[in-house]
């Protein structure tokens, strides 16, 4: 074999070895980011339980509630 053929066969598997590595990196990283995604709104919805269940403490009840929602948006 001549030397421009190992040089070529050389680079080669280096871009192979880096390419695998940054695969295995991108991988890591898109599942931090769905878990940080999964995370925050798992704390939404947490709030949002919160919120609604003051507002029916507030209220006196979910009827109650209700009721008051329909009076604020229609006026009445």
């Amino acid at each position: 074999m001549s030397d421009k053929t190992l040089v070529a066969e050389r680079s080669q598997s280096k871009v192979q070895e880096t390419s695998r590595t940054d695969v295995s990196t991108d991988v890591v990283v898109d599942k931090i980011v769905i878990g940080s995604v999964a995370a925050f709104a798992g704390l939404i919805g947490l709030w949002a339980f919160a919120c609604l269940g003051s507002a029916m403490y507030q209220a006196g009840g979910p009827i109650q509630l209700v009721r008051g929602w329909f009076s604020a948006v229609t006026g009445m």
